[in-house]
């Protein structure tokens, strides 16, 4: 075999690796889905706005007991974008997402990524609900990666307590 046939065969090989890496679709993560209920004493008005509160939602949105918010925006529209940064033990860690629904005040649906922990995008949709005492609220977190399952489900927990004594 020449020279010039091997390479042939070598560039023929890695065309056909590119094209089967580029049109196989490639497995991804098995992911679950996260689901917290809490009831609030205020109206679901009052709930669904909480989220979106610039001045006070970096108190108890992605806040975490022994951390310190450095930073929170929020573009509170369908496409806007939101980044709440905790610094913990001197670490920046950044949660940030783009806004897909906005109903006020039954339901907003944004993605979600703290991409410290991983890269994969989330979707969490949280529904506002009027009950006798007050509101219902039901969060469903999309696509948790499975190791993650507990800590995201506790984690949520805690923010929706953060929310509870922020509204009261």
């Amino acid at each position: 075999m020449s020279g010039f046939e091997l390479l042939a065969v070598v560039v023929f090989f890695l065309i056909g690796y590119w094209v089967v890496d580029f049109f196989w679709p490639k497995k991804k993560a098995a992911g679950t889905t996260v689901r917290v209920m809490r009831r609030f004493n205020a109206s679901p008005e009052r709930v669904f706005d909480a989220w979106l509160d610039r001045q006070n939602a970096g108190k108890w949105l992605f806040a975490t007991p022994t951390g310190q918010m450095v930073r929170v925006e929020i573009d509170a529209r369908v496409r806007g974008k939101f980044i709440f940064v905790d610094r913990r033990d001197g670490e920046d860690i950044e949660h940030s997402g783009e806004y897909l629904e906005l109903d006020r005040p039954r339901r907003l649906v944004f993605r979600f990524v703290v991409e410290k922990f991983s890269k994969e995008r989330s979707r969490v949709t949280v529904e506002f609900a009027p009950s006798d005492s007050g509101c219902e609220l039901a969060l469903a977190h999309e696509n948790v990666l499975l190791e993650y399952a507990g800590r995201t489900e506790a984690g949520w927990s805690g923010i929706l307590d953060g929310l509870a004594a922020a509204i009261s």
